[in-house]
């Protein structure tokens, strides 16, 4: 049988992507509704619901998910660490996959970085650079905050190691620092680079997104996986058993 969503935020880019995205992988959409719109009664007949709208919107979305006991998928991105630690805790009451990105391929670039961090020590200067399209809101994107997540609990380090870009006579780079640097233009899907540069070598990881279909695969996969799921919440690397 078909896997039912409710895909809410089905106006914007993603939304619309998860919607053309639904019939290739044999999942149906009950519902397509956006900010503002009632979900409690499209949910009732939803398998799993869907969120990829605004930060302002999640906890409303996870209340109606709680409140009818469904299984939810959250993709929105630009939640504050405070807003977001109240938010899983309230994500946790049902099964939930909540990921910055949905990408394959991101998610083994999540799972290099992790090796390399824990590999290579602060000899090796930490740097991400992320670059998306003029129309984002939010800044580093959620994929970005979570490769430098990734670097800092690696290395032992609290976010008071970050720095976000740099402009003026700043000194020399603190050996504790993690670099961050959020380039905006044009129509750029998502370009992330993560940089570790020692003396005399310079190792790079980078994913560069060409096509927004593969975010929205990446959600579906993990609708029909958090499907059955226990109440927790999960990421992608659980969902691609990279966990």
């Amino acid at each position: 049988m078909a896997l039912k969503i409710l895909l809410n935020g089905a106006l914007g880019k993603m939304g619309r992507a998860i919607a053309s995205a639904a019939p290739e992988l044999g999942v149906t959409l009950v519902a397509a509704v956006d900010q503002g719109d009632d979900l409690r009664a499209p949910l009732k007949s939803a398998d799993v619901l869907v969120d990829f709208s605004s930060p302002m919107a999640t906890r409303a979305v996870l209340e109606a998910a709680v409140a009818a006991s469904k299984p939810v998928v959250i993709g929105t991105t630009g939640h504050t660490p405070a807003e977001k630690a109240e938010l899983l805790k309230l994500a946790a009451r049902v099964p939930c996959v909540w990921s910055g990105n949905f990408s394959v391929g991101v998610n083994l670039l999540f799972a290099l970085v992790r090796k390399a961090a824990h590999t290579l020590d602060d000899a090796y200067d930490a740097e991400v650079v992320e670059m998306h399209h003029r129309m984002k809101k939010d800044a580093p994107s959620g994929t970005a905050a979570r490769l430098l997540e990734i670097i800092l609990e690696e290395r032992g380090l609290d976010r008071t190691a970050l720095r976000h870009g740099r402009e003026g006579i700043t000194g020399e780079r603190g050996r504790g620092e993690v670099g961050v640097h959020a380039l905006r233009g044009g129509d750029v899907i998502g370009d992330h680079t993560v940089i570790f540069s020692g003396i005399g070598e310079r190792i790079e990881l980078v994913h560069k997104a060409g096509d927004r279909a593969i975010f929205a695969r990446g959600a579906l996969r993990a609708a029909q996986w958090v499907a059955t799921r226990a109440p927790g919440v999960y990421d992608m690397q659980d969902v691609l058993g990279l966990a």
